[in-house]
């Protein structure tokens, strides 16, 4: 799915990072530009009818995902273009060899929350050459897009904010080198809490403020709060009131004001709650790293000398040959070249079923050795297995906003400031305009900074999707981005392609009738000759047929393929046809007699194609598929979920009617071309959401257009993983009904979380105005929000 304008938000086109200019179509130039605020249709649609108003201008390719834009023009220069994308508030940074742009992966091990986050992005968006910056929160990463000679200049804004920033590759998964959780120093904790509680008690016992509440509070700020401070302090530098600022005013507000035991307890509480808030965002980090540890470090071998060593997989180079031992996890993907076992492939495809594995077959690497030893030779190296390509997409989809979070995001840019200004309204308005008393209000004021911070909201987003995508990843069921995981749950129609989809994709042949005065076996000796050239699965049959009588392929020249219809090719100088009943009418060689032989034996389920000579038809092949035994089900289960189906084939309508009826499809339409699929899935969205399942490759118009396409038998295949919306890893449809209640849970898990954050800030603001609310309370509220949003998103990962 190359072309993203069809697909609206988060299309799954993979964008080149260091595009040179190119030259497309007659006559047409193409300038390609990275924009940081592009990333939902809203911008997309400003962005296309600004941009379509401009003449020379051809056309327009948007990849959402990655913020890119190609636009093809006859200009002299691409001036016009950037100078209307600015007009409309849009930050375009070219992207050629005029201004490379390299993409670094910073590690920031001090970076998990929306905090630092806003502070990181008003810091490096000021810096020239900066053209964008991707946060992983979850992984604590940020992807920064610049010039060659900027790097120097982030690393040195970051390290004036206290943030230590490593520098790694960007071909590396994130979740294998992303910094793991810091060890906790507790004794200052510790020594901050015993100071807070004894300022209690001594102010209590004292019946007021006394020199000994004074120095326990300050003993019990410094020790438990210096960092908090230190970070505000920062963020106050740079005009960003983010939590740490916030908690700076209002505790230094309420020592101001004498309540220094309050003050002090507020701050442990706040630095205690941040350690558990931090601590329980470990937990969905590590569903990431858990994926990474499924396969070995090591792997058994064989050497130039025909011994045996355990070798850092790592360092394995591809050829080499691995021998694994009964119980043992696969290190690497490869082929088996000796030995037979099975396997359980659950960690990458989520087949509750062991799979056998005899010479030649693929193996993955992640997966377990349950029974025999085998060797085998190694396809692709550690870095880019099966496994790895699964943990980067994840690690992308991560980057990648849902519908939800990117609301939750700009609401969350509202919030604070609008509350810090009521807080210094309530301040300073009832005691000048009515003369309320000073103290009291400024105390209410310093309670609504507390509760001022979005945090809970914010976090339990990405958290919650990180946690369904990694839940998904479990069960084999690849998910490109936030925005299809949560989009799924609207689906209204889902098309399927039959063969390999819903059926076995492997048909027999069933039927030899040679039509006319053909000899019978030139006719099944040209046609094996034509088939054997051919990857379709009705060609394999005869051709598989043809082989296991012993008969020998004829050389074919000028062969080609004839997308929905069949092949072709010239033997001995004579040309023939090897297509189905559209191609006999194309070719204008159809009678009464062969539509009457054809209709029976299509009216049995069976696919037909014939052989077309020079005078005509010489024979009728019969094949037929056989209906995978997990295909009902999963209609069934989709039909219960509310979602209709369409069987959308190249075969002909009566194959197509009569495996539509075997599983209980609503729809199914045959005799269709890429473009026919193309113009039914088209048709079906303006009924609503809309999936396409293919393989890939051979439906690419139909899934690039369908809202969310799905690949099906991903594992191993580069194109599909790449490509796909959701990825299938296995060939079990049963993993759409799946996909479907997964992301109906994530939806229902983000509407919880918004409404217990936005609920718990609500009723503190009506305590706070009613006198009821304390400032230990609200940092009780603002924190056990913050923990109650990331449980309950982390509990998508036992689905």
């Amino acid at each position: 799915m190359s072309e993203c304008g069809s697909k609206g938000c988060g299309c799954a086109s993979v964008a080149t990072r260091n595009p040179e200019p190119s030259t497309v179509g007659a006559g047409l130039k193409q300038a390609r530009y990275r924009i940081e605020n592009m990333d939902c249709p809203t911008e997309e649609a400003l962005i296309r009818d600004k941009l379509a108003k401009l003449p020379g201008v051809g056309g327009l390719e948007f990849n959402l995902m990655q913020r890119t834009l190609a636009v093809s023009h006859q200009m002299a220069s691409p001036g016009p273009i950037e100078e209307a994308l600015s007009a409309i508030g849009m930050r375009a940074v070219r992207m050629d060899e005029a201004t490379p742009l390299q993409n670094t992966v910073l590690a920031i091990h001090q970076m998990d929350c929306p905090t630092e986050e806003a502070l990181i992005r008003s810091k490096l968006a000021g810096i020239p050459g900066v053209a964008s910056l991707e946060f992983n929160l979850v992984q604590r990463t940020l992807h920064v897009w610049h010039a060659a000679d900027t790097l120097s200049h982030v690393l040195t804004a970051l390290k004036s904010l206290g943030f230590d920033a490593e520098v790694r590759s960007a071909g590396a998964p994130a979740a294998a080198e992303a910094p793991g959780p810091a060890r906790t120093n507790w004794w200052p904790l510790a020594v901050s809490g015993v100071a807070a509680t004894l300022a209690e008690v001594v102010y209590w016992l004292h019946g007021g403020n006394h020199w000994g509440v004074v120095a326990l509070a300050l003993a019990a700020i410094f020790t438990g709060g210096l960092t908090t401070y230190k970070r505000g302090w920062i963020a106050l530098r740079n005009r960003n009131l983010n939590m740490n600022a916030l908690m700076s005013i209002a505790v230094t507000g309420a020592m101001l004001i004498g309540h220094w035991p309050e003050a002090a307890m507020v701050m442990v509480l706040f630095a205690l709650a941040e350690v558990i808030e931090a601590k329980s965002l470990d937990r969905a980090r590590n569903a990431i790293r858990g994926l990474m540890d499924l396969a070995p470090d090591t792997a058994l071998i064989q050497q130039a000398d025909g011994s045996w060593a355990e070798v850092d997989a790592k360092a394995v180079a591809v050829g080499s040959r691995i021998r694994v031992k009964p119980g043992e996890r696969i290190a690497l993907d490869g082929q088996v070249i000796e030995g037979r076992s099975t396997v359980n492939q659950a960690p990458i495809t989520g087949e509750s079923l062991p799979v056998e594995k005899i010479e030649g077959d693929p193996v993955f690497a992640g997966t377990i050795n349950e029974s025999g030893s085998f060797e085998f030779r190694v396809t692709a190296a550690a870095n880019a297995s099966t496994l790895a390509r699964i943990i980067h997409a994840v690690e992308a989809a991560q980057g990648s906003r849902a519908p939800t979070q990117r609301f939750v995001d700009q609401f969350a840019r509202l919030y604070t400031p609008v509350v810090f200004a009521v807080a210094l309204a309530v301040a300073v308005l009832p005691p000048l305009v009515f003369g309320g008393p000073w103290l009291d209000w400024i105390y209410k004021a310093l309670v609504l900074l507390v509760i001022a911070c979005p945090c809970a909201l914010v976090i339990s987003t990405p958290v919650s999707i990180v946690s369904g995508l990694a839940a998904a990843a479990r069960h084999g069921i690849l998910i490109k981005g936030g925005v299809y995981l949560e989009e799924g749950r609207k689906l209204k129609w889902l098309a399927l392609d039959k063969t390999g989809t819903i059926t076995h994709g492997k048909p027999a042949l069933t039927d030899f009738v040679v039509w006319g005065d053909a000899n019978p076996a030139t006719s099944r000796l040209l046609a094996a000759s034509l088939a054997a050239r051919s990857d379709h699965p009705v060609s394999l049959a005869v051709a598989r047929a043809a082989e296991g009588e012993g008969l020998i392929p004829c050389d074919v020249a000028d062969f080609a393929a004839l997308p929905g219809r069949g092949v072709r090719g010239s033997v001995d100088d004579h040309s023939y046809h090897l297509g189905n009943h559209r191609l006999v009418e194309e070719l204008g060689v159809c009678s009464p007699e062969l539509e009457s032989r054809l209709a029976a034996l299509e009216a049995e389920g069976k696919t037909v194609v014939m052989l077309v000579g020079p005078e005509g038809v010489q024979a009728l092949f019969a094949v037929a598929d056989t209906v995978k035994e997990n295909s009902r089900q999963a209609i069934a289960d989709l039909h219960t979920l509310g979602v209709k189906t369409m069987m959308l084939t190249g075969d002909n309508p009566h194959t197509a009617t009569a495996i539509a009826g075997q599983v209980g499809i609503d729809r199914s339409r045959g005799n269709l071309l890429p473009e026919d699929k193309l113009r039914e899935v088209e048709q079906l969205s303006t009924d609503g959401k809309t999936g396409m399942v293919g393989d890939g490759i051979n439906d690419a118009p139909a899934l690039a257009r369908a809202d969310i396409g799905f690949a099906m038998g991903a594992a191993g295949t580069d194109t599909a993983i790449e490509t796909a919306d959701v990825a299938l890893m296995d060939d079990d449809l049963r993993k759409l009904p799946t996909f479907v209640r997964l992301s109906r849970a994530t939806a229902s898990v983000l509407k919880q979380n918004i409404a217990l954050a936005l609920g718990i800030k609500a009723v503190f603001l009506v305590l706070t105005f009613t006198g009821q609310a304390t400032m230990w309370m609200a940092v009780f509220a603002d924190m056990g929000a913050s923990l109650l949003v990331v449980g309950n998103g982390l509990r998508l990962l036992r689905r």
